[in-house]
């Protein structure tokens, strides 16, 4: 089975994270993996990219012509590819050198449609002690409560997992028209960031069947210290809430992992964390514990937000 691997970037700002990134795909454990690499839209990028990877026979070279976002650049490479496989990783991730063996491995033994596994946070300027780990999700990172039974440790069936560690085989994921560019990137003044979940949403409505997660395929996320900052946290829960309503006016979402992790979030976390501070109580345990009322208020904001803008698929079209 081949593995196509996706990587995009535009700019040559970040070219050392792009470079370690692909590093860590060439020094996978599993040998038939083709680099398609995608510059979107920089002339810049792709003569370095002729420079360092031209002519490396498991190479394959992508240029958009101009600047389209990640979604467009990231179905271009699926397109490019060669790979009955296709897998996407960011430019600021590290795939452990194991990670495609786990994918494959979920493909041959479960005859899986769309396999992703565990985002583990790579903190480049430290963690902030505030930000509790059921909302890691915020920073690109796999989070308490994620996966089947709300385990973020077993296998099993999902929606979908983070799309630095996602991979579908290629003809369904060409099928499915791959990523929705309407639902991700910015849209005049709103962030929308709904693409990994909207298209694991039409997997499901498609094949009957998501994205089988592996915990095991580990990719690590550098976690920049700008995304550290409370203000930056703070807009990226609003514009997620934001998102949630967006995808559920397009794909009729149910919202049942969402609703599956708030459930968990009243029921478990909050007792689990409250006992905790009564038994050691510190300044940390006590800021996470009231980050997690004030992340969960702004999400539900957003999602407001959302409904008075999007209240059908005709005004999300038009937005």
């Amino acid at each position: 089975m081949r593995v196509s691997v996706v990587l995009c970037t535009h700019t040559l700002d970040r070219y050392d994270d792009f470079t370690e990134a692909v590093d860590s795909v060439r020094a996978q454990t599993y040998d038939d993996v083709e680099l398609v690499l995608v510059s979107d839209g920089s002339d810049a990028v792709f003569e370095q990219f002729r420079t360092d990877f031209g002519e490396d026979d498991d190479a394959t070279l992508v240029k958009l012509a101009e600047n389209r976002g990640l979604l467009e650049a990231r179905n271009a490479g699926a397109e490019a590819a060669s790979g009955d496989v296709v897998a996407f990783l960011d430019d600021d991730a590290i795939a452990a050198p194991d990670w495609i063996e786990r994918l494959v491995a979920a493909y041959e033994e479960r005859d899986a449609l769309a396999v992703g596994g565990k985002m583990t946070p790579e903190w480049v300027a430290g963690k902030p002690s505030f930000l509790p780990e059921e909302f890691y999700w915020l920073v690109g990172v796999t989070h308490r409560g994620f996966g089947p039974d709300g385990d973020m440790d077993a296998a099993g069936e999902v929606r979908n997992t983070f799309g630095s560690n996602i991979s579908f085989r290629r003809d369904v994921f060409l099928d499915l028209d791959g990523f929705d560019p309407r639902v991700g990137g910015r849209k005049g003044d709103a962030n929308l960031q709904a693409e990994e979940p909207e298209l694991g949403s039409r997997l499901q409505a498609h094949y009957g069947e998501g994205v089988w997660y592996v915990p095991d395929a580990e990719v690590a996320h550098k976690v920049f210290e700008y995304r550290t900052r409370l203000w930056w946290l703070l807009d990226r829960a609003f514009w997620q809430g934001y998102s949630k309503r967006a995808m559920e006016v397009l794909v009729e979402d149910d919202g049942g992992e969402e609703g599956a992790f708030l459930g968990a979030l009243i029921k478990e976390f909050v007792p689990s964390r409250l006992s905790g501070l009564f038994r050691e109580p510190s300044r940390e345990r006590g800021m996470q514990f009231l980050m997690l009322f004030v992340l969960t208020s702004v999400v539900g904001t957003g999602y407001l937000y959302g409904m008075k803008r999007y209240r059908s698929r005709q005004t999300f079209c038009l937005c």
